[in-house]
């Protein structure tokens, strides 16, 4: 008896710890170049794109069109991101739960989070992905958008912004410099690599954290 107490005891501490474990805070990118790959149209190295800097930022050249993503795939998880533009803002996303399947151009099957100057917390389903709540804009208007819940929280261009995504079984949140921004559940995809957009303008990243959940 004494001994199956003590196995017991093992087990629930070892799940406490896998638990403990699960839930620390990582960085994304153990490697930033080996870590990712690219997908652009016309096809480009990623080292012309892509540049990790010694103090952990990145520059990304924006184009040409594509995005960069995660070799990893992700379920469950907070998601934290800070990008500044670096030139002249432009339009740039962060997508979730990227999905094998139908394009649309060169954009996956995915969810994606807009930092678009003057739109940044929109949702866009990308690519025939979807949720359960409305859209805002007009059935069969391109491209399909619900568009942020709150003020304008992106902060002056050049500055560096926040961004805190929590994705758990189909439900996404959105928080842009600490302000709500967006949610949806039954998001479909709802798993996934993460992304990053390039579409034209330059921006730079830094602080790209993710914790399991």
């Amino acid at each position: 008896m004494v001994k199956q107490k003590m196995v017991a005891a093992a087990a629930l501490l070892a799940g406490v710890f896998l638990q403990c474990a699960a839930a620390e805070e990582r960085a994304l990118l153990t490697d930033p170049v080996k870590d990712v790959e690219i997908v652009t149209t016309p096809a480009a190295d990623l080292s012309a794109v892509w540049s990790p800097g010694a103090d952990g930022v990145i520059a990304v050249a924006g184009k040409p069109s594509g995005f960069i993503a995660t070799r990893t795939s992700y379920t469950n998880y907070r998601l934290h991101v800070e990008w500044r533009w670096t030139g002249k803002p432009g339009n740039s996303g962060v997508l979730l739960h990227i999905a094998s399947g139908p394009k649309d151009k060169v954009w996956p099957l995915s969810q994606q989070v807009q930092t678009k100057i003057g739109n940044v917390g929109d949702l866009l389903p990308m690519a025939g992905a979807g949720f359960d709540q409305p859209l805002t804009t007009a059935p069969g208007a391109y491209p399909p958008i619900k568009a942020r819940t709150a003020a304008d929280s992106e902060k002056p261009a050049g500055e560096w912004n926040s961004m805190d995504v929590t994705c758990r079984d189909g439900v996404i949140d959105v928080v842009i410099n600490g302000v709500a921004q967006n949610h949806v559940s039954g998001a479909r995809p709802a798993s996934g690599p993460i992304g990053f957009q390039l579409e034209g303008a330059p921006y730079a990243l830094r602080n790209l954290r993710i914790q399991t959940l």
